[in-house]
């Protein structure tokens, strides 16, 4: 019967539903890429909204970020956006802050690539790495039996597998955390950090002005030394022209847009044009 996978036949051999279950976990394509330094360009996703982002999936951006950390989400929320997503680009998830907890709830959901905002020390980055991996390489609780992350206990190579596939990048966005930017990047499961503008520029006393040329240099030296490390840059800026500065720089993980400011940019220009008429 079409889509039973009870038993198939593979290069004239059988392969049962068992055999199935033991593939490993879906291989983390964004991580990949950004392992391979290939420029990964994507949205944030704001409104917490399944069907707006079914939409913007559609679009064809390498990775979706849904937003908790400025979005009004929730674990449930954020579940329903991933499954309208689906399989057509990358989901990235913020959670509100880095606590244990909710990086693993994010992780049993099934999410590979979290950004973590707001680190400050070495220590904030070592407790993150540990959370995203399975004892004895972290401290992530054992639930992967009613997981969906491993399709509810089926793929029962789920905990020795997952942890090749997680991608943690951390996002520095303060003084502190230019400071403790160093030690960060010596860290080992760490895979990228991201410079957040607009928090930093608040914290180097121009509020709403990354522009600012002392903010512009502090973003460039951290996104400068975090490629020379190895490790993936990160940046969110809505000017293309410096999108494509950053990208020739080196940074590989760029956020170009938001589908809130999408909207908000839109319904202005056709307000703005119909009252032209």
């Amino acid at each position: 019967m079409p889509g039973l996978w009870l038993m198939i036949s593979l290069k004239g051999g059988i392969w049962n539903f068992t055999e199935r279950n033991r593939m490993p976990v879906p291989m983390n394509s964004l991580k990949a890429a950004l392992v391979n330094k290939q420029p990964q360009f994507g949205l944030w996703v704001n409104l917490a909204s399944a069907y707006s982002a079914e939409l913007m999936a559609g679009a064809g951006f390498d990775w979706l970020l849904i937003d908790a950390e400025h979005g009004p989400n929730s674990v449930t929320t954020i579940l329903a956006q991933m499954q309208a997503i689906g399989p057509r680009c990358q989901v990235v998830v913020r959670p509100i802050e880095g606590e244990t907890w909710m990086i693993k709830q994010l992780l049993d959901l099934g999410v590979q690539t979290i950004l973590v905002p707001m680190i400050e020390s070495v220590g904030a980055a070592e407790k993150m790495v540990r959370a995203m991996h399975y004892p004895p390489k972290g401290n992530r609780g054992v639930g992967a039996a009613v997981a969906r992350a491993s399709d509810f206990g089926r793929q029962t190579d789920y905990i020795h597998t997952a942890g090749a596939q997680t991608c943690l990048l951390l996002q520095i966005e303060s003084r502190a955390g230019l400071a403790a930017l160093p030690d960060i990047l010596a860290l080992g499961g760490v895979d990228g950090v991201f410079i957040g503008p607009a928090d930093l520029a608040a914290d180097m006393g121009f509020p709403g002005n990354a522009g600012a040329p002392q903010v512009q240099a502090a973003i460039d030296a951290a996104l400068l030394a975090i490629i020379a490390s190895g490790k993936s840059a990160g940046i969110l800026t809505f000017d293309l022209n410096a999108a494509a500065r950053y990208r020739d720089m080196g940074v590989t993980f760029i956020g170009v847009g938001a589908d809130l400011s999408l909207l908000v940019k839109a319904a202005k220009t056709l307000r703005d044009s119909v009252r032209a008429l």
